[in-house]
């Protein structure tokens, strides 16, 4: 469950940047702001679930065997 909570998270807070890229793309060069946002949005997702497996994943503590 944390898991999907933390990619939701990033991808909503990647997708929010990647829109207002996308408006300020489009007021310089119309016709390229889609595939830029496209390209932007496939990479998030990718990108965010990397992350997201990354965050979550369990950290290894090392066990130490007692003296004989």
């Amino acid at each position: 469950m944390k898991l999907i909570v933390y990619y939701v998270g990033l991808v909503l807070a990647c997708d929010v940047v990647a829109v207002l890229l996308g408006l300020a793309i489009e007021e310089v060069w119309p016709a390229g702001s889609l595939p830029i946002f496209l390209g932007l949005y496939f990479a998030i997702l990718w990108g965010a679930w990397a992350a997201a497996v990354r965050l979550t994943e369990p950290k290894i503590t090392s066990v130490t065997q007692p003296a004989e």
